[in-house]
């Protein structure tokens, strides 16, 4: 059994009910204003650009803070909204050292070879808007929060083919992805 209505009858009907559906839309869409979709929303706001001088480093192997640099910008425009630029007038500047870099050995063999290796990396990371007040709490290491040290392992096993050169690059490659994980904002 069908319900009919008269035709004098079904167009104010139609219309208050498309009126209905619109405000209903209409209010959504205003409550949902002030949230974010996507990344942007993990990030400080009024930043755009990001300035990353070249990594202060107290090791004596070479070229280590060179590659955690060129690491940490490839990282950051690749994870984060964030523009890298080479001048220090930019909206941030992300700044680093390499307090350390350590090789232990984890296993030997017989005759006294590392037969597993691991390659440790100790970073101090700051991040600084232009007005000098601190964007990011690097976490979950307790230190004052103007300095904040991150370390990074990677295992090297000589007889699997690993070298020193390619266990640094892996640890490297984790140790920019953290810093750049530590950049978002507390919720």
């Amino acid at each position: 059994m069908a319900l009919r209505l008269d035709s004098h009858l079904q167009t104010p009907l139609l219309t208050c009910v498309l009126a209905a559906c619109i405000a209903t839309l209409t209010l959504c869409a205003a409550g949902c204003a002030p949230y974010h979709l996507g990344n942007r929303s993990l990030y400080a706001a009024d930043v755009q650009t990001v300035y990353v001088p070249m990594f202060e480093s107290a090791s004596f192997r070479r070229h280590l803070a060179e590659r955690l640099t060129e690491a940490v910008i490839k990282e950051l425009e690749l994870k984060t909204p964030y523009k890298a630029v080479q001048t220090p007038d930019a909206d941030a500047v992300l700044s680093g050292r390499i307090r350390g870099e350590t090789k232990r050995i984890l296993v030997e063999t017989p005759t006294d070879e590392g037969r597993e290796l691991q390659v440790e990396l100790v970073c101090e990371v700051a991040f600084y808007d232009r007005r000098g007040q601190r964007l990011a709490t690097f976490q979950p290491i307790p230190l004052p929060p103007e300095l904040a040290h991150i370390t990074q392992t990677a295992s090297l096993v000589p007889e699997a083919g690993h070298s020193l050169a390619t266990a640094q690059q892996a640890a490297i490659a984790r140790l920019a992805e953290q810093i750049v994980a530590q950049l978002e904002v507390p919720w």
